[in-house]
């Protein structure tokens, strides 16, 4: 296992028995380009184990912001602390997901990976005797189709803040919370939010690495 590998030879084995237990079979390493967009790379479960001891190299000069061609070979390295199974892909083919870590070829963490930015940001916090911790208030629209492709345009609904609805969309929002949840992410409320069609899911407040990685899940 590389030295910056997260998660120790029991967790290693926990996770592998997880996916087992979950006929997990495929997995989503998962990370962030600059601006925060979720870029991810699929392998199958019996791949993992590899990712995990030797990481999973990749072109970082095709993702915007990371690095110029010469200096483009990069790998991920799995923060096992983040493993789970995929709510809405547990049938045809069940997927998991574990965020990642990025790193140069000389096992140093990358200075453009928003995770290690923010790592680096709660040392420093630490260091000064505080600790940091975050609570999301997410807020989205959801849309309705006419069609294949076909968005209509809003409002979709005659609600405001906090008003109580019964159209698709508040069952939409409980779906979406439920899902959340059955990844162990802790929703404190959801509501209508102000505008129409605009609603808000809000998390229990946690270390702030962690609620970065659910506010991505969220995403």
């Amino acid at each position: 296992m590389p030295a910056n590998a997260i998660g120790d030879g029991d967790e290693k084995q926990r996770v592998l028995e997880k996916a087992a237990a979950e006929g997990i079979r495929f997995v989503n390493l998962q990370f962030t380009d600059i601006m925060g967009l979720v870029k991810t790379v699929s392998i199958p479960v019996h791949k993992l184990e590899d990712a995990i001891d030797h990481g999973l190299w990749f072109d970082g000069s095709s993702v915007e912001g990371f690095a110029r061609i010469h200096e483009s070979d990069m790998y991920l390295s799995p923060d096992l602390s983040t493993f789970s199974a995929i709510p809405w892909d547990r049938t045809t083919h069940p997927t998991a997901k574990v965020f990642c870590d990025v790193y140069t070829p000389d096992g140093e963490p990358f200075d453009g990976d928003p995770r290690a930015v923010l790592k680096r940001q709660l040392e420093r916090a630490e260091e000064m005797g505080f600790v940091f911790q975050t609570g999301p208030e997410l807020e989205f629209f959801l849309l309705k189709t006419s069609g294949p492709q076909r968005i209509e345009p809003l409002p979709h609904d005659q609600a405001g803040y906090f008003d109580v609805t019964s159209d698709l969309a508040a069952d939409v929002r409980k779906e979406m919370v439920n899902a959340l949840e059955d990844q162990d992410i802790v929703v404190e409320a959801s509501h209508h939010e102000v505008a129409s069609g605009q609603h808000e899911i809000d998390f229990k407040y946690g270390p702030a690495l962690r609620t970065a990685d659910n506010a991505v899940t969220f995403e």
